[in-house]
């Protein structure tokens, strides 16, 4: 069994989820010895495609034209699309009927959670699909606590032994919560804000563009940056809060959890299966709930969860993604 792991414009997706997401892949099919190759020319049984773009979709209409089996991997739906860059709600009706036609070229539909997994069962046309939920995975080995990195952290945004920081990791996009990043700063100055992630702003709208541009003493937009500085920050901030409006995973929570730091996450319907409010994490629901929960945390009036959030990410940990993996893909294999 050898298979084709194809994502259009990889280069550009490196710095993104997804291009975390294709590396998972590859290590996962690594550890349970199936062959693979991301050469188009090559010869393959099964084709495991990424993106949704159009070249995307002749790739997969080709393969299943040629007797290959295909699995889309549905990183995508319309509900994350929305309140992204500059009219993605205006067209969002528009890439749902794309991602459709896309992951309809399958046969079988992976997706990283059962939430994700149900809202596409509710796609009109995708119906009758196989769709397994399967995480993008997360390496433990290394996402763990690292105490010098942790300081590096520290002293490279000149944060002071008693200050008190928290860090957010996204897209400059209004749906990973950012305009309430900026507010929650600017409603608690004795904290620190540190927003790693970045993309180009001319994409954005308006209320992103005024919340990134805002100065403030105590907020700092870090940009991109190496992931050992995304792990020394996870190890060394008081509090890692993820104030994201819609996922299909958000992988940077597990990353944050791995790592064994404090988390305060939106309560949305992404995290209703595996994040319990006040057992392995603290949600909240508006702006006004993650002002009064940060503070509580940050004080010390909540315990610390921290351990029974490791459980979790050891759940998703790569060896036991790729086991599901090979076992998805000797089904798809062994299909008529």
């Amino acid at each position: 069994m050898k298979v084709l792991l194809y994502t259009e414009n990889e280069k550009l997706n490196r710095k993104s989820g997804l291009g975390k997401a294709i590396k998972h892949q590859k290590q996962s099919l690594d550890y349970v010895n199936i062959e693979y190759t991301t050469n188009i020319k090559d010869d393959y049984d099964i084709l495991l495609i990424n993106t949704w773009f159009v070249k995307s979709y002749f790739v997969a209409k080709k393969a299943k034209k040629m007797g290959k089996k295909v699995i889309y991997y549905a990183h995508s739906t319309e509900e994350d699309y929305k309140n992204g860059f500059i009219l993605s709600n205006q067209t969002s009706k528009i890439i749902k009927w794309w991602l459709i036609k896309c992951y309809s070229t399958s046969d079988i539909i992976l997706t990283p959670t059962l939430y994700s997994k149900r809202l596409l069962e509710n796609y009109k046309g995708l119906e009758t699909k196989k769709i397994y939920a399967l995480s993008n995975g997360i390496d433990t080995n290394y996402f763990k606590k690292d105490k010098k990195l942790g300081e590096k952290f520290r002293k490279a945004y000149n944060i002071k032994k008693d200050d008190k920081v928290i860090v957010s990791i996204g897209l400059y996009i209004e749906r990973k919560g950012i305009i309430d990043f900026v507010e929650l700063a600017e409603r608690m100055p004795e904290y620190k804000f540190i927003w790693f992630g970045s993309s180009p702003l001319i994409l954005s709208p308006n209320n992103v563009r005024k919340a990134v541009n805002k100065k403030l003493d105590n907020l700092t937009f870090a940009g991109y940056v190496e992931k050992d500085m995304i792990k020394g920050a996870l190890s060394g901030c008081d509090l890692y809060l993820f104030p994201t409006k819609e996922e299909t995973e958000g992988i940077p929570i597990v990353e944050a959890i791995s790592c064994k730091a404090k988390s305060l996450i939106r309560d949305i319907g992404v995290f209703e299966d595996w994040l319990t409010d006040g057992v392995n994490v603290y949600k909240a629901k508006d702006i006004d709930e993650f002002e009064l929960k940060i503070k509580n945390i940050l004080n010390g009036k909540l315990k610390d969860l921290t351990k029974n959030a490791y459980k979790v990410a050891e759940e998703r940990e790569q060896k036991n993604i790729a086991i599901k993996l090979k076992a998805i893909l000797e089904e798809v294999i062994k299909a008529p």
